[in-house]
């Protein structure tokens, strides 16, 4: 028998976790080597077993599954993510394929689908849930940038905005972005004029609406 394709599983919840290892198992060339329930489980069990495909759910406990797949690639650069989620939604999925994802599999057609899509990107293409499938390369306007009365957000502003939706502190964005807090100062009062908004429930309002941020993600 030609080598399985060895598959890690990431789900916060057990029964599905099961559920999925039973579609898969039942196929004689996949192999589960790993289970984890958070994002920091996936990083731990990437590093260890290294495996083909990793199938990681969004809404983890400890950080979005989109982040996780990012760390995921890092860690273990041979591995193919398929995000699994219940988010029907073209924002979502662009943002699993700029953190590295390599298929985008809807949670309702799992059972269905799972096994042609795991097989799909094991072999080095993408898989993308059909009725998503163009979306992928067309543009869309919810994907666009936030922007208010005063404008556009730039590229930057947008990273801190969503650093700030997150519970991040100035301090914390600057250390994460490299550049000084009276820089991250500036990017704020940049959002804040732009959106015409003035506290954080606000910015975590218009990053949800915008598609940067899942309902989940905010602290």
């Amino acid at each position: 028998m030609a080598d399985r394709i060895r598959i890690a599983l990431c789900d916060d919840h057990a029964v599905v976790r099961s559920g999925l290892r039973r579609i898969l198992e039942a196929e004689p060339d996949l192999e589960i080597v790993g289970e984890a329930g958070s994002a920091a489980e996936a990083v731990e069990v990437a590093r260890d077993t290294q495996p083909d495909v990793f199938v990681m759910d969004v809404g983890l406990p400890d950080r979005s599954g989109i982040a996780a797949t990012a760390d995921v690639c890092a860690t273990s650069p041979a591995t193919r993510v398929l995000v699994l989620t219940v988010h029907d939604d073209v924002a979502y999925l662009r943002r699993a394929f700029d953190a590295g994802a390599a298929g985008y599999l809807v949670k309702e057609a799992a059972d269905v689908e799972m096994v042609q899509a795991v097989r799909q990107v094991a072999a080095g293409k993408q898989y993308v849930h059909p009725s998503l499938g163009a979306a992928l390369l067309a543009p869309d306007a919810a994907t666009s940038r936030p922007a208010g009365p005063g404008g556009e957000l730039s590229e930057r502003e947008v990273e801190v905005l969503t650093l700030i939706a997150n519970g991040l502190t100035n301090a914390e964005i600057a250390v994460r972005l490299y550049v000084s807090v009276r820089t991250v100062e500036s990017h704020r009062a940049h959002i804040h004029q732009k959106l015409n908004v003035r506290t954080r429930a606000e910015i975590v309002r218009v990053a949800r609406k915008s598609g940067i941020l899942e309902a989940d993600d905010a602290l």
